[in-house]
Order: structure tokens, then C-alpha cells, then sequence
């Protein structure tokens, strides 16, 4: 016979691994689309005066977009290292909480990190209408704001992986 603990655990580390994944998801995506709006308004204005310079624009534009797909790339990871893709649900309380905590934090670091790379490309896009030939350099404001989006990346990653390794997190009765 199946105890109470033994039914929570088989659905509550999944269920709380995969609103893990829906939750780096939608906040990274809401970041980035919030970030690029940012940027786009600014674009918008120069290009309506300076056409010219929507290739030295674009990429300012584009940048804040970046943290969705990170979110994505950390939502993958978390269902093809617990089973969801292959169909073996195997994922203890412990794994699965420590799984959304990580969703949680990462997906806060990808959306403040989008929006304010949004504003710093902003004001990077006005340097570029005054004076083009400063893209290069505003350019280097937008990417600085990427250094921590990456670290949130690679910190999700390690995390995923040693908390999903055969025996990490070892269920009460095994302790």
C-alpha cells in the first residue's frame, strides 16, 4: 500500500520541476519583450530622421532578447534532465522544489536583466543618433547588463545538472 508521502512525492517533484521550467519561461519572455519595446521606442524616433542607421540599430534592438531564449535553454534542460522527454517522471520533492527555486531566481535574473538592457540600449541608440560613428561603444553599455543573463545561463546549468545526477537529493526514507 502506498503512503501519503510516497503519492505526494511521485506527483509534487515533477509538478514542482515543470513550474519551475513555466515559470524561467514566462519571466524571461516577459523581460525580453518588455526590454526590446524599451529599445524599439527609442530606435524608432532616430530611424524616422536617420533611416540610415538601422544596421548599426538593430542589434541594440535585438540584445534584450537574448534572456528568452536563456530561459528556453533553462526550461529544455530541466525537462530532458528529469525524464519529462523521455517519459520517466523519476523526480524527488527535494529535486523538484530546489528545481523551481532555481525557475524562480533564474527567471528573475533573465527578466531585470532584459528590461534594463532594454534601457541601457536606449540610451545607447541616442548616443548613436548624435554621433554614429560611437556604435561600436554604446554597444559595449547594452552588453555589460548581458554579462549577468549569462551567469544566471551557466549557474542554471551547473545547478541542473548536479541536482539531477543519479543520487543527488536522496528522498527522507533513504537518509
Amino acid at each position: 500500500m502506498e503512503t501519503w508521502w510516497q503519492s505526494f512525492a511521485a506527483e509534487a517533484g515533477p509538478s514542482m520541476t515543470y513550474a519551475g521550467a513555466a515559470i524561467v519561461v514566462a519571466l524571461s519572455g516577459a523581460g525580453s519583450a518588455r526590454g526590446i519595446a524599451t529599445a524599439s521606442q527609442s530606435a524608432a524616433g532616430v530611424l524616422s530622421e536617420k533611416p540610415e542607421l538601422f544596421g548599426r540599430l538593430l542589434v541594440m534592438v535585438a540584445l534584450p532578447g537574448t534572456q528568452g531564449f536563456y530561459g528556453f535553454i533553462i526550461a529544455i534542460l530541466m525537462a530532458i534532465n528529469t525524464g519529462l522527454t523521455d517519459g520517466k517522471w523519476d523526480v524527488s520533492v527535494g529535486v523538484g522544489f530546489a528545481l523551481l527555486m532555481l525557475g524562480i531566481g533564474c527567471g528573475a535574473v533573465q527578466l531585470i536583466s532584459a528590461i534594463k538592457q532594454g534601457e541601457a540600449s536606449a540610451a545607447g541608440i541616442s548616443l548613436v543618433a548624435r554621433r554614429p560613428e560611437e556604435s561600436g561603444r554604446a554597444l559595449l553599455f547594452p552588453a555589460l547588463v548581458e554579462t549577468y543573463a549569462v551567469v544566471a545561463l551557466l549557474a542554471a546549468i551547473l545547478f541542473i545538472n548536479w541536482l539531477t545526477r543519479v543520487g543527488a537529493v536522496l528522498p527522507p526514507e533513504a537518509g
